[in-house]
């Protein structure tokens, strides 16, 4: 029964988080808030099942392709931010998540594509090709584009999204927490991690199978709950301002996620004759 299997993945995950492997010591969430952290696991673990469940991908290929969007998504892409907020993420801090990051994910992703069993290949699932059919100039403006929109949705969203609502629900809190102050470079940084954020993902959208909304909607849930469900774990920050920025991250991220699965999403070689590619008939 495939929910039985979520479950022990999310209670699997719950146990990876609870666990500092660089201090070899519970961590002080696990202690504290474990009710949090589990709500966590079982939310990051169901978007992460569903594309592994969808997949057209079987074995280590799959498990390296979940890596890298678990991995990339939930840490990497967090931990970048550290070279324009020192002072929210520290070095200390950095190295505990990039560790503690990389070492749940390696053991998680093969776990998941196992007990969803996706880890055997089946007849003919290995056969069926996916193409971009792109050429360098068109990698190159989607690219472009992908870096363009995510920065907009971080000024749009930031601007628009967080402080009104942030103004709303906690107007003292927000007075008293200072904006850090950003380089003015962090527009054109914003637009080289908007391009990790996609290079990170497009193994697993390419093994996405089905048409390219499901792919959209994958990948968009995988961005908004991967990240935003990370702020639930942010206990030092103010219940007003927390509740503002999971609005703010799961927004932006959401349809940062449609943006880069309708400009990447593979398409079918065009190499197709009579609706069949490489004896395997094409899938809807």
């Amino acid at each position: 029964m495939l929910w039985v299997r979520i479950v022990l993945l999310a209670l699997i995950l719950f146990a990876l988080y609870s666990f500092d492997f660089l201090g070899l010591s519970l961590t002080e969430e696990a202690r504290t808030s474990p009710a949090t952290l589990l709500l966590v696991s079982a939310l990051h673990t169901a978007v992460l099942s569903y594309p592994i469940v969808r997949s057209r991908w079987r074995g280590w290929r799959l498990a390296a392709a979940v890596f890298l969007a678990f991995y990339g998504v939930a840490t990497l892409i967090v931990a970048v931010e550290a070279v324009y907020l020192p002072e929210a993420l520290p070095s200390q801090v950095v190295l505990r998540l990039v560790v503690n990051g990389a070492i749940v994910a390696l053991i998680f992703s093969p776990v998941a594509v196992l007990l969803l069993r996706r880890m055997k290949g089946e007849k003919g699932s290995q056969q069926a090709r996916t193409q971009s059919g792109m050429s360098w100039l068109q990698w190159i403006w989607r690219l472009a584009l992908i870096a363009v929109s995510w920065v907009f949705l971080f000024v749009f969203f930031g601007a628009l999204v967080y402080l009104p609502l942030a103004r709303s629900l906690a107007p003292a809190d927000l007075a008293s927490h200072a904006a850090p102050d950003l380089p003015p470079w962090v527009l054109p940084f914003q637009g080289v991690r908007a391009l990790l954020w996609a290079a990170v993902t497009l193994p697993l959208l390419q093994a996405i199978k089905g048409r390219w909304w499901e792919a959209g909607l994958a990948v968009a849930l995988l961005f908004s709950v991967l990240m935003g469900a990370n702020l639930l774990r942010t206990a030092s920050m103010p219940v007003g301002l927390r509740v503002a920025h999971i609005v703010e991250v799961c927004g932006e991220n959401f349809a940062f996620g449609w943006i880069v699965a309708g400009l990447l999403h593979p398409r079918r070689s065009s190499a197709v004759r009579d609706g069949q590619i490489l004896g395997q008939q094409v899938e809807p």
